[in-house]
This record gives C-alpha cells, sequence and structure tokens, in this order.
C-alpha cells in the first residue's frame, strides 16, 4: 500500500461513539449494532484507522437501521495506524496488520455469524478492508460484496470473484485510480455468471465514504450517495 493517501485525514477515534456496543465476536472485538435477531448481516472492514472511527460507526447504525445485524471487527488488535507514531510508518505497520492476516481473522467472524442462525451475509470493505472483502467473494463466505475505495485489490482478484460486487471509487485516487477500476469493470462484464458494477464519483478522493467532516456539506453528499449504493447493494443480495 502506498501513496499518502491512504494517510490523509485521520479520524478522531472514540471507542464510545455509536448507538451499538462492543462485543467479542469470532475471536475478535467488533462493534456491534442492528437487531440481533436479524436472519441477515453485514461485516463492515475498517480502513487503516480501524473500528473506532466515528464515521465507520455512524454508517453501521444507519445500515442495521435497515434491518440488518451490523459487525465492525477489530482486525488491528487495538494497534490501528496513526500518523503521528513515527516509531511505525505505514510500511512498517502494513508488516503486521497484513490484508492476508485480515482475511483469515474474518473467517471465524463469519461463522460465528453463521452459528447465530443468520442466513445471508454481505460485506464492504473500505481501503485496506476491501482487499480483504475481496478474497471472501472468491468463495462461498459472503453473498454480496461492496469495495469503497479500495487498495490493493488486483485485476486478477476481480477475474476470481464469485459473489455480486459493487465497486465504489474515487476519481482522485492514486491508489485506485479511475484507470484500475476502468479495468475492473471490463473483467466485471465478461463475468456472466455475478453482476457487478464500478462506479467512479466526481471530484472526491481516496477515503472519502468515511473520512469526510460533517461540516462540508459536499463531501458529506457525495459520502451519503456512496452509503445508499452500498446498501441498495445488500439490500438487493443479502436477503
Amino acid at each position: 500500500m502506498s501513496g499518502s493517501q491512504c494517510c490523509e485525514n485521520p479520524p478522531a477515534l472514540s471507542s464510545s461513539s455509536g448507538a451499538g456496543s462492543v462485543e467479542e465476536i469470532g475471536g475478535l472485538k467488533a462493534y456491534v449494532t442492528g437487531p440481533s435477531v436479524s436472519k441477515r448481516a453485514i461485516v463492515l472492514i475498517s480502513d487503516i484507522f480501524g473500528y473506532e472511527a466515528p464515521n465507520l460507526r455512524k454508517l453501521a447504525d444507519k445500515v442495521a437501521a435497515a434491518g440488518y445485524y451490523v459487525v465492525v471487527p477489530d482486525f488491528f488488535y487495538g494497534d490501528p495506524y496513526v500518523p503521528e507514531n513515527s516509531d511505525k510508518p505505514l510500511p512498517v505497520w502494513i508488516k503486521f496488520h497484513g490484508t492476508d492476516k485480515g482475511s483469515e481473522d474474518a473467517k471465524p467472524v463469519i461463522t460465528a455469524l453463521r452459528s447465530k442462525c443468520i442466513s445471508a451475509i454481505g460485506a464492504a470493505g473500505f481501503c485496506w478492508g476491501a482487499k480483504v472483502v475481496v478474497e471472501l467473494a472468491k468463495s462461498d463466505w459472503i453473498q454480496a460484496a461492496v469495495l469503497l475505495h479500495p487498495s490493493l485489490v488486483t485485476v486478477d482478484d476481480i477475474k476470481e470473484l464469485n459473489a455480486p460486487i459493487a465497486v465504489l471509487g474515487a476519481e482522485v485516487d492514486k491508489i485506485s485510480p479511475p484507470e484500475l477500476l476502468k479495468q475492473f469493470e471490463e473483467v466485471l462484464s465478461f463475468k456472466y455468471e455475478i453482476n457487478g458494477y464500478v462506479k467512479i464519483f466526481p471530484g472526491v478522493a481516496h477515503g472519502w465514504t468515511v473520512r469526510y467532516h460533517e461540516e462540508d456539506e459536499k463531501a458529506v453528499k457525495y459520502a451519503e450517495e456512496a452509503h445508499q449504493n452500498m446498501l441498495d447493494w445488500f439490500i438487493e443480495y443479502v436477503k
């Protein structure tokens, strides 16, 4: 994962934000919100700033309001990326928090959800989390996937997908630029066995869906549009 965009606009973390609670699921701490009796679940997989980001938890609550049991796991074990920490620059931090481990850690979480008699599961990944979601979508771990300003996802990953997928990207993104996303779109156009689409939001930058500032009306507008696109995808495929 290269480029400074991953590190821009870090959120002010707060373990107390959101309407839900923190529980342990599948061996990980997780922010949990929504009806526990729901047969449908959504797993939100954070960017490098972790599961305490207030905008991410607010989004989890929004998805929960649509009737889903929503889980936001702490894949970083209490060690999200902190730009001010000079002892752990991003290349060092990522060695301890690779997406391959994230993908393996996600499986016990999904298994735990299945044990609650949940019959359909969707997953959305933001930046770092998008790669984890892609790995889950290559088999039958999840029923639908959404990638939001993805990092580390390759054309070959898209070729291996086995679940319906929506890719929501930014026009101003050095990490997954529009040129790459258009290659994803071309691959999806020939994958007749699954549905999928790519949408590139004009004028926004990497991270816009969870790192916006509330006072920036334009940023909020575009973030909420992406949130609705994500929710619409889950409503269609996570039933």
